[in-house]
């Protein structure tokens, strides 16, 4: 198997409608071996072609690119203890029942939060209530972190895994107020800028709005057409609760070209190997170290590790790989000891979320990638 039979699985995805359109970077070590751009960056209303430099609703990609790696260097800082409560910065927070759980607990998804709940709607009844411009705006963020600080647990803590956007949104906020700036501004000024990124960021709607700004949409990979906002999404968040949050939180709103996604992983392979300063080896390693806390759980703190059967990432990632999924299309995987990672978007989302024809193509994708990584 070679990289010939890796671009004819996309060219064929493409003619099954898995996706429009799809990038995708291949990197071992300081080396990129594969890198492509198959299919259209959007069909409605026209169609456009995809590029290597098409920039892509991360999606969850968020909750590891930005959130997850933001929270490692305010370790490095000594300013975040994975074992502290979360009340001890949240003191509200302890309601219910929920005073044990710790910042290593939301990271790990054990933390006993809900996955998901409706923020999105009740936003949009609060501003038809009588509240302008309340959808998107920085109260309206402020609302859905107090929501949390109140929810109440689905199970106690370190108990049970729920795969939960709760928790980011909640480590979101834990990057602002530990971090001393927005989430967005501090993963612009410590990580992003830092290592030359120049496409990824957060795309603040309510400043967008108060300044009537719009976004180069021929950069953009469009996601769904969405009954609410009554359009198709171009270069705005598609996740409904980061949209209604202003598009910058904690479990999505990151937009990204692939080439820079692989940077950020080519970046976080140097931490954990230790040649990079950035974040410290240690801290790289606890963070890629699967969590003992729920037996038989997957998830390291903030990313996913291979599920023993059925991986989206293959049959050839190893247990000590990492990794992660979006809803949009988007999934990273990195294998740290051979320094492999592929960075795969699409926007298969495009024109509807019904699509899920991804699921299938996910592991086949990856496992013709990895055996061409093994001829090459």
């Amino acid at each position: 198997m070679g990289w010939r039979e890796v671009e004819q699985a996309f060219a064929d995805a493409i003619e099954r409608e898995v996706f429009p359109g799809a990038t995708v970077v291949v990197r071992r070590g300081r080396d990129v071996l594969f890198e492509g751009a198959f299919g259209s960056r959007m069909l409605v209303p026209q169609p456009a072609p995809m590029q290597l430099d098409t920039v892509f609703d991360l999606s969850s990609l968020t909750k590891v690119l930005a959130t997850t790696f933001a929270l490692m260097i305010i370790a490095r800082d000594g300013k975040l203890r994975l074992d502290d409560r979360v009340t001890r910065l949240f003191p509200d927070f302890g309601v219910h029942g929920k005073g044990h759980v710790t910042f290593r607990n939301l990271l790990a998804h054990c933390s006993g939060l809900a996955g998901w709940r409706p923020f999105c709607h009740r936003i949009v009844e609060i501003e038809r209530g009588g509240k302008v411009n309340f959808v998107a705006s920085y109260g309206a963020k402020e609302w859905v972190y107090d929501q949390i600080h109140r929810e109440k647990p689905e199970a106690a803590p370190a108990t049970k895994t729920i795969y939960s956007d709760l928790n980011f949104m909640l480590l979101g906020e834990t990057v602002e107020r530990m971090g001393g700036l927005s989430l967005d501004r501090f993963c612009r000024e410590k990580i992003f800028r830092e290592i030359g990124l120049r496409a990824t960021d957060f795309i603040d709607l309510s400043m967008a709005r108060s300044r009537r700004l719009e976004p180069i949409r021929d950069m953009f990979a469009a996601t769904e057409m969405c009954p609410t906002r009554k359009r198709i999404l171009v270069g705005e968040v598609h996740d409904e609760n980061a949209y209604a949050m202003g598009g910058v939180a904690g479990h999505a709103g990151l937009f990204a070209p692939v080439r820079e996604v692989d940077r950020l992983a080519h970046v976080l392979i140097d931490c954990y190997k230790g040649r990079s300063s950035l974040v410290p080896q240690k801290i790289v390693r606890e963070f890629w170290t699967r969590d003992a806390t729920v037996p038989g759980s997957t998830w390291a703190l903030g990313w996913d590790t291979p599920s023993p059967e059925n991986s989206s990432s293959g049959r050839h990632f190893t247990p000590a790989a990492v990794g992660h999924l979006g809803f949009t299309g988007t999934s990273i995987w990195i294998e740290p000891e051979r320094e492999i990672a592929v960075s795969l978007l699409t926007n298969r989302v495009h024109p509807s979320r019904d699509n899920q024809r991804i699921r299938e193509f996910r592991p086949r994708i990856h496992d013709l990638i990895m055996e061409a990584v093994q001829g090459a």
